[in-house]
């Protein structure tokens, strides 16, 4: 199965989920772009092994890389493997000390968090890629006001609401429109509603 080569392009906290970050990931060779929402804590997790710093205490995801250290464990590759029902899936492919190869399930977030401090490459699969991918593009046509959240306009409905009354072809405007913007998240519900419709 073809393998493609991901980024990490950033995280960006989430407006519609309190304590939620959109992760997004880009093609190495390619435009287009993987965001995938995840907690907080991971999130933490996974900026302070980017921006190297030092807790005062290890972490969840430094335990863990001390102790597959001891056992002489190597996370070789993080692979996001699936996507089912709006839900990403990932394997930690690890080398032991005599060469055994072993994949090991995770959510995105702890594969990634694990990855980074091994300087693990990250990949997915086309299926993926094509189900969930967004192509990043400077063209649009149409204001995003309906996707406002409700703390900003009482009187608006929810973001919900307001995709779903969108035909295909305005969804695909708007998804334009975000992607322009940088707003990862929208484009994210954006997609997921797309692919609810196909």
């Amino acid at each position: 199965m073809e393998k493609i080569k991901l980024d990490i392009i950033g995280l960006s906290s989430s407006h519609a989920q309190s304590g939620s970050f959109a992760l997004v990931l880009g093609e190495s060779e390619g435009g287009r772009r993987l965001p995938i929402i995840i907690g907080m804590f991971e999130a933490q997790a996974i900026a302070i092994e980017i921006e190297k710093i030092t807790p005062n205490r290890p972490m969840t995801h430094d335990l863990f890389k001390s102790f597959a250290g001891h056992f002489e464990i190597d996370i070789k590759e993080i692979l996001i493997s699936d996507l089912k029902e709006g839900v990403f899936f990932a394997k930690i492919v690890c080398v032991d000390g005599n060469g055994k190869k072993v994949e090991i399930d995770a959510r995105p977030s702890d594969a990634i968090a694990i990855g980074i401090r091994f300087e693990a490459e990250i990949y997915t699969n086309a299926a993926v890629m094509e189900e969930a991918g967004i192509v990043v593009t400077d063209e649009f046509e149409e204001e995003l006001d309906t996707l406002s959240s409700p703390e900003d306009d009482p009187k608006k409905e929810s973001k919900s609401k307001g995709i779903k009354k969108h035909s295909v072809e305005e969804l695909n405007r708007l998804l334009d429109k975000a992607l322009a913007e940088e707003d990862y998240e929208k484009a994210a519900q954006l997609r997921d509603e797309l692919n609810r419709r196909n």
